[in-house]
Order: C-alpha cells, then structure tokens, then sequence
C-alpha cells in the first residue's frame, strides 16, 4: 500500500511555511508544492541529522614552531 504525499499550494504554503516545516520534522512525511497545480518544490525530512565524521580529514603535524628552511622577505 502506497502512501499519498501530501501537496500544497504555494500561496498557502507561504503562509504557513514555519508550521509545515515543524510538521515535516515531526512526521518525516514530504510536502510537495504546486503552483496553478503543478509540482514546483518538494520539502524533505532530513534522514540523517549527524554530521558525517572528520575522521582521517586531517593531517598529523608534529612540529609547527620550528623554522622552515624558507626565506621570508617582508618588503614583497
């Protein structure tokens, strides 16, 4: 059995975007805007609200205060 989703204009959706938006989170149902009856926009749930992970994002560095063997000129 299918379940219908749920279409709104968007006049009215303007007008009651916040509280859609609360509705959506809560039901995790997707809202579909028309305008003059044809779909223009879908609201999704978000599935996955954690942040994916940083892991292996970063590089060790083991030493940040020695000097490099670089020269620095301050006039350029």
């Amino acid at each position: 059995m299918t379940k219908r989703v749920r279409t709104i204009a968007a006049g009215k959706f303007k007008a009651r975007c916040l509280a859609l938006l609360d509705e959506v989170a809560a039901t995790h149902q997707p809202v579909i805007i028309t305008k003059r009856g044809r779909p223009v926009a879908r609201v999704l749930p978000i599935e996955n609200a954690k942040p994916p992970s940083l892991l292996g994002s970063i590089l060790e560095e083991h030493d940040l205060l020695s000097p490099i063997d670089e020269r620095w000129d301050a006039d350029r």
